[in-house]
């Protein structure tokens, strides 16, 4: 009898035991760090205390079985699949932690984020296995979603025609005081507790710091009623003899033995000589004790039973963004001037008083929670989109539970571009990365709001300057000091786009003066459109961290986006004059860009070094362009992998056109032409890899018709998958839905799991933000449109039968179209939340109006027939 998936869980995509060695996929909630679930069942990269540790396993962490069938020898095995081949190898043997543990023979994965699934079998084991881990993810319930906690849940079916005791254990080692890079436990204590639905360890420190950054709780607790056992300390043996007399102990019966904690009299022990029964190698009474914690079920022929861990941790002392400030006058490893570590805190943990808190209120909740769960992620696996589109959408989610994004103690939520090993990649949620996501919007509306806040009201200073990376604590927010072209407009297009997927007119009005001042801020002489032409001119820092000099698609076409939403915005608040000088400028700019930078198959730069004074807050000067004279590190004639982002943006927004219909396809066209390789094979590239040897992908800029200066833009020959994403929508949105599905597809090939982790597309740093991007390819599959304040709906008009997944931000549901005799027969479902609704459109096939808006909640349905 094989080991089965979980008929309850949708399963979207299935690795064979080929394709296990890179997965890690996140287990926790938005802003709270995560432990990652291995391809092989492992427990790797906890990354829990505030900052990312990836490759970080607590030493003795793992989870194990214990089978005896009736007759028969007792088995214990790690429940884990055979480590992979590319980790036989180190100076003492095998890396792999907890290398020497026996494991199941057979392992394979299958997933549907945030669900993941580990089946194990082995013919020398009467049980198989069944992991299942996943976190809540609810959308428009940020709170439900952001929950510190890692469940896990064991499986075990007797395959045997014999009654078999079995039972699982897991051990954790309290590592509080460390938080993956640095630091150390110092008189850690672990309890034993019980409380309502739950039991287990309760893991604590008397000697860390209480206001250290890995200063904090955790627990590993069970919700079974019954066979409980467990060890709150290991002996303190050399040799690694306390891993052995553990393992003995387990291995016996399949239950633990609890010893006397290292500050009471000793164990009884009549093994070698105890190095220390009392005290740790480091001298401190209790320190970095190792606990476990098992549950015992007894199986009858070809019977399963379940058992459920909760890992959960609380550490509230997040500081900000620089974990180790440097010494003074040497370089910040966030990309930017140094902070003092202040205390900004984890909104996470307000909510809860410690990790045991955490763990009784999950416990209770977790049914409910489970289920919410499960219905959106069956409700996006089972929507007729392409397979490629679904994981792209759900798998690139882990970016915002991931380290890279996190809530400050006020609740904002704030990121990183992307992770490093061990410290967050480029500080202050730089606007022209967070720019391209798509994720926060459209299913955490609210928390997307909490950015725009932050973007205008705090970090946009009184002349209309956006800092486009934010100090922290926030009343330092403004004093980076430095103003990003298309982080700025991106910005502007944002507040616009999350005002009318929300319809909060408050929201809006509230932010209303910084965004014109925002726009108003580009007329600046010397400035980004000094002569007020609505054409980009000036120097233009960017996301490729250079200045760009001269008009070019790529920044112009966030300007008129933001033109074009700030004209709308206007409207809406009676600023009627300042809404038709928006528009002035966005049709000069449209129509001289069409005519001057579009080259008859793709928009190029035309460089233009300044002739006049160039404003200090408009350039960076990354790795020496300080030199505005100089004409490299520019695109000049590049075929730009997403010199359309602007119109991405604009067509995501419902703003239409910013540029000649006919221009934009061909453009993409030509993207696709001249920037799509087969293979790598002979492709050189002075900067990073992201992809080798036989893998497709798109480039981030060509040169077809050669006069590349000798130093362009530094990542022109890079492949970076959020770029890609663009491109890709872009093509869909324009008809070309073979071309987008084709980039889309051949990223997905690439974190296929055994070559990089299908949970982590990287780019600057792990878990890129950029990545997030993928969103939008569902809403161009499904033509999907919410206009708050008119209180519309409009999706694609389906050639056939369909059923999507829809979400605004603030509730979620689905939506079926059939066709029927003179028309489309469309299903409206919300799940979650309440959606106000006036008009239902599908495009190009008929509308709906309603005599009166209605509001419909969570659990009601509605059916229309659009003629």
């Amino acid at each position: 009898m094989a080991a089965k998936t979980n008929p309850h869980w949708p399963v979207l995509t299935n690795y064979d035991q080929q394709n296990l060695g890179r997965i890690a996929m996140g287990l926790g909630g938005i802003g709270t760090g995560t432990v990652s679930l291995g391809g092989r069942g492992e427990l790797r990269d906890w990354e829990l205390v505030n900052r990312p540790a990836k490759g970080y396993t607590p030493k003795y962490t793992f989870f194990a079985l214990y089978a005896k069938a009736a007759g028969k020898e007792a088995v214990c095995k790690a429940l884990e699949g055979v480590i992979d081949g590319a980790a036989y190898e180190g100076a003492f043997g095998s890396t792999v932690p907890n290398h020497s543990l026996p494991r199941f023979r057979k392992a394979s994965f299958h997933a549907a984020y945030p669900l993941g699934q580990v089946l194990l079998s082995d013919p020398d084991v009467p049980v198989d296995v069944r992991i299942e881990g996943f976190n809540p993810l609810v959308p428009a319930d940020a709170d439900a979603s952001g929950i510190p906690v890692a469940v896990l849940r064991y499986v075990l079916t007797n395959k045997t025609a014999t009654a078999v005791q079995a039972a699982v254990c897991g051990s954790l080692e309290n590592f509080i005081g460390f938080d993956g890079a640095e630091g150390k436990p110092c008189k850690n204590v672990n309890e034993f507790r019980k409380g309502e639905g739950v039991q287990g360890l309760f893991m604590r420190s008397t000697g860390v710091d209480p206001k250290a950054a890995p200063w904090g709780t955790m627990a590993l607790t069970t919700t079974a009623k019954a066979g409980v056992s467990y060890r709150t300390t290991w002996m303190k043996v050399g040799w690694n003899f306390d891993f052995l007399d553990f393992w003995d102990d387990f291995e016996a019966d399949g239950k633990l033995t609890d010893l006397p904690r290292p500050d009471q009299p000793k164990a009884k022990y009549n093994g070698p000589p105890v190095a220390g029964t009392t005290e740790s190698t480091t001298g401190d009474p209790i320190n970095d004790p190792q606990a476990s914690l098992a549950v015992k079920v007894n199986l009858a022929p070809r019977e399963s039973k379940t058992v459920t861990f909760l890992v959960c941790w609380h550490f509230p002392n997040r500081l900000t963004w620089t974990p180790n400030p440097p010494a003074p006058g040497t370089a910040c490893e966030c990309g930017g001037p140094c902070e003092a570590p202040a205390r900004v805190g984890n909104y996470y943990t307000t909510c809860y008083s410690d990790a045991w808190d955490v763990a009784l209120r999950t416990a209770k909740e977790l049914p409910a929670l489970e289920a919410r769960t499960v219905k959106f992620v069956r409700t996006m696996v089972e929507s007729d989109l392409p397979a490629e589109v679904r994981e792209a959408a759900l798998y690139n989610l882990t970016s915002l539970r991931s380290p890279t994004a996190f809530r400050i103690e006020s609740g904002q939520l704030m990121g990183w571009e992307g992770c490093g090993d061990k410290n967050g990649c480029c500080h202050g949620t730089c606007t022209h990365v967070w720019n391209y996501e798509q994720a926060t919007a459209f299913l955490f509306g609210d928390l997307a709001w909490t950015m725009r806040q932050i973007e205008f009201a705090i970090a946009t200073n009184d002349q209309g300057m956006m800092s486009f990376r934010v100090h922290l604590p926030l009343d330092r927010a403004q004093e980076f000091g430095k103003a990003a072209a298309d982080g700025q407009m991106g910005c502007i297009m944002k507040v616009y786009r999350d005002w009318k997927l929300s319809g909060d007119h408050a929201r809006l009005a509230a932010l209303y003066p910084k965004v014109r001042k925002a726009v108003e801020f580009c007329w600046m002489p010397g400035g980004w459109d000094g002569d007020r032409d609505g054409v980009m001119e000036g120097p233009q820092h960017n996301t490729m961290d250079v200045e760009y000099y001269g008009p070019n698609a790529q920044m112009t076409g966030w300007y008129l986006g933001a033109l074009r939403a700030m004209e709308e915005m206007a409207r809406h608040v009676g600023e009627g004059d300042f809404a038709d000088t928006c528009r002035d400028l966005f049709t000069r700019g449209s129509r001289w860009m069409d005519q001057n930078l579009f080259n008859g198959q793709w928009y190029e730069q035309q460089v233009r070094p300044p002739t006049g004074p160039v404003p200090a807050e408009l350039v960076i000067g990354m790795n020496g362009q300080a030199d505005v004279a100089r004409q490299d590190v520019q695109l000049g004639s590049a075929c730009l992998v997403d010199q359309l982002v602007g119109q991405y943006m604009a067509h995501i927004c419902g703003l239409g056109y910013l540029h000649e219909p006919a221009k934009v396809r061909t453009t993409l066209q030509s993207i696709m032409k001249y920037n799509w390789r087969q293979n790598f094979f002979g492709h050189f590239n002075q900067m990073r890899s992201f992809v080798l040897n036989d893998e497709q992908a798109l480039l981030m800029a060509s040169y077809p018709r050669g006069k590349r200066p000798k130093f362009p833009f530094p990542y022109f020959a890079e492949v970076m998958t959020g770029f890609e994403y663009t491109a890709a929508v872009g093509m869909m949105y324009e008809g070309d839905v073979a071309a987008g599905l084709k980039v889309i597809a051949a990223i997905r090939d690439r974190y296929d799991g055994r070559k990089r982790n299908p949970f982590n597309e990287a780019e600057c740093g792990n878990h890129y933000a950029r990545a997030m991007a993928s969103w939008a390819a569902v809403l161009v599959c499904t033509g999907f449109q919410y206009d708050g304040p008119s209180q519309t709906m409009t999706f694609a008009a389906s050639r056939k039968s369909a059923q999507w997944f829809w979400s605004n931000g603030h509730a979620w549901g689905t939506v079926r179209q059939k066709k029927v005799k003179g028309g489309i027969e469309v299903n409206l479902e919300v799940i979650e939340g309440t959606l106000k609704l006036r008009k239902l459109c599908l495009a190009g096939a008929g509308e709906i109006e309603l005599p009166q808006a209605v509001a419909m909640t969570a659990g009601k349905t509605a059916k229309w027939t659009v003629r």
